[in-house]
């Protein structure tokens, strides 16, 4: 739905702030630097903060919960969305210290707020729940109320408040993750908690959760839509909302993208309109991963996709077989390549043999 720009491994809302606000979500806030430190807060901004819970759309795995109820508690807020690559990367670190710490007083709450049109999607948001595997509390926050009570500018954002509500650490995009824990044994003691264990927790997270091979990693987020997008390729460039045959140029530099076949260019999407569209992009990564799904919602189209005109083999990701085979049944990310061998440029290509395919944005890892 709306483009976020990368900032180091953060995803900051540009235009995403503008465009809500110009139908009424949430008023206009300038982006903030990533390097910029904790800055104290006052009760009365941290009461609001709070308070905001309480205009929730709904919550998962929990009753609400309320400034009244968290009183006296550590509390860490994270801020997320689904198809946030960059909050899958970090939900284990999260998981994993609310498993630890909850018995001494720790309060983990995610906030839910959406990127893509679809993610504001109550089912989609449950269904995505339960494979994330999240057990701690889940307030869904299509509104932006939360957000921006807490003047959030990321995903993910960890804010962590001490015991008598004050902010006391903040933590925007991916990293810092010991310091963040650090962070939270301080304020638990601090809370009069016991035997709180010094060690940091040992986190190697699995499959799309996997830390980055930043070492690696030349090819950042990059979306789909006219809007937003980066480095378009095809012959004769973008036609904003019209139906468009598209052609795929002879040659690619790294981080060009295009796209062949009958497809309409949306502000934040591309859409297929014929069968056997394909769409071709030139990276630099261990992982690829498109977020995407059916325009109509519930059809199962089927794909393919090949690395260097080839299978991918043990190169391939999470949801296509090594012939690259895979079925788009879902809105969500897919992760189509995880590269065993070294890291140089390849040529990804996804062809789809079904209509109605609609795809908003790539990422990296």
């Amino acid at each position: 739905m709306i483009k976020a720009i990368t900032f180091g491994p953060a995803r900051i809302p540009g235009p995403l702030t503008l465009l809500l606000s110009t139908i009424g979500l949430f008023p206009v806030v300038l982006s903030k630097d990533c390097d910029e430190g904790n800055q104290p807060l006052t009760p009365s901004i941290m009461e609001h903060q709070l308070s905001a819970l309480e205009k929730a759309n709904t919550w998962f795995n929990s009753t609400p919960l309320t400034a009244a109820s968290l009183k006296g508690k550590v509390v860490l807020v994270a801020f997320c969305t689904y198809t946030c690559i960059n909050w899958l990367r970090a939900l284990p670190y999260v998981r994993e210290w609310q498993e630890k710490y909850k018995d001494q007083g720790l309060i983990v709450i995610a906030v839910h707020t959406p990127e893509f049109i679809f993610e504001r999607n109550i089912d989609n948001v449950r269904r995505s729940v339960g494979e994330m595997k999240i057990g701690f509390p889940i307030a869904v926050d299509n509104e932006y109320k939360i957000w921006n009570a807490f003047n959030n500018q990321y995903w993910p954002a960890i804010y962590l408040l001490d015991a008598k509500g004050r902010s006391a650490h903040h933590q925007f995009g991916e990293g810092g993750y010991e310091k963040t824990e650090q962070m939270i044994q301080h304020l638990l003691k601090q809370a009069g908690a016991k035997n709180i264990a010094q060690e940091i927790v040992p986190v190697r997270g699995k499959g799309v959760e996997a830390t980055a091979d930043w070492n690696n990693l030349g090819s950042q987020e990059n979306y789909l839509g006219y809007e937003r997008t980066e480095s378009f390729s095809s012959r004769g460039g973008k036609v904003a909302d019209k139906s468009c045959n598209y052609h795929i140029p002879s040659n690619f530099k790294t981080n060009q993208w295009a796209i062949a076949g009958n497809w309409t260019m949306k502000r934040n999407s591309v859409i297929l309109n014929n069968a056997n569209g394909k769409i071709v992009y030139r990276f630099h990564a261990r992982d690829l991963h498109v977020v995407m799904g059916a325009s109509s919602g519930g059809t199962n189209i089927r794909f393919r996709v090949l690395i260097d005109g080839k299978p991918p083999g043990q190169d391939r990701g999470l949801d296509i077989d090594e012939q690259g085979n895979g079925v788009l049944n879902e809105q969500r990310l897919y992760q189509l390549v995880r590269q065993n061998g070294p890291i140089t440029d390849r040529t990804f290509e996804i062809e789809f043999f079904d209509i109605g395919a609609e795809a908003f944005s790539f990422t990296f890892g």
